[in-house]
């Protein structure tokens, strides 16, 4: 299985892009791991920090109500 990123080519990951972003976000609102997403760990990082990004800057909830 390859990475989602990967298959579409895609180098950067928007922290601006939420709806790809609540993608990997489990029902509790924490990342989900590597092995759930199917991502490889270049991007696995890059999905991480965006995602703590956009939390940062209120476009994501930390957690889910």
């Amino acid at each position: 299985m390859q990475c989602l990123f990967c298959q579409r080519n895609i180098k950067e990951i928007d922290f601006r892009d939420t709806k790809t972003l609540e993608n990997f976000i489990s029902a509790l609102g924490k990342i989900r791991p590597r092995k759930k997403t199917g991502l490889c760990a270049y991007h696995q990082r890059r999905l991480a920090q965006a995602i703590k990004r956009a939390r940062f800057l209120a476009l994501l909830p930390y957690t889910k109500e």
